[in-house]
């Protein structure tokens, strides 16, 4: 390009266009992210106890990432189609298989072991990816659909 020319337009498309949230936490940001997921998740149609669950669901897999991955983590929140999907991971040690299969609620005595059993309760559904290099967590929720009349915190 010379001096007489003018730059050529461009046009600048994001990668991804649904993409909401996309940030590192640790301790520090807990209360801020989860807010700011509130405030986002309301923005796409999350309302009332929907909206109460989700972001409980997500508030437990961040504290879940400071606590036992590392002491840091990252989410990403995004649309996806008709669903709001929140992937939250971290660097730690990995989820032992016998964790990610026992899918029986915690004993109500139980001091720890709720993070991953209230997210999948709370969520329209769980997928978790773990190793030896941390991991990964994906809940989702189903925009304008109502969760059953048999909520499972009911009884």
């Amino acid at each position: 390009m010379t001096d007489g020319e003018s730059p050529a337009q461009r046009t600048v498309v994001p990668i991804e266009p649904s993409l909401l949230i996309a940030e590192a936490f640790d301790q520090a940001q807990v209360t801020e992210l989860r807010h700011s997921v509130t405030s986002c998740a309301h923005a796409t149609g999350l309302a009332g106890q929907r909206l109460d669950d989700f972001v409980l669901a997500v508030n437990e897999l961040i504290t879940n990432a400071v606590r036992h991955g590392g002491g840091q983590g990252r989410l990403r929140l995004w649309r996806r189609g008709g669903d709001l999907v929140c992937e939250v991971a971290d660097h730690g040690q990995g989820i032992s298989e016998r964790r990610l299969r026992d899918r029986d609620r915690p004993a109500p005595d139980t001091a720890g072991g709720w993070g991953l059993w209230l997210a999948r309760e709370l969520s329209d559904s769980m997928e978790v990816e773990t190793g030896d290099a941390g991991t990964v967590v994906r809940i989702t929720a189903a925009l304008g659909a109502r969760r059953p009349a048999d909520h499972p915190l009911d009884g």
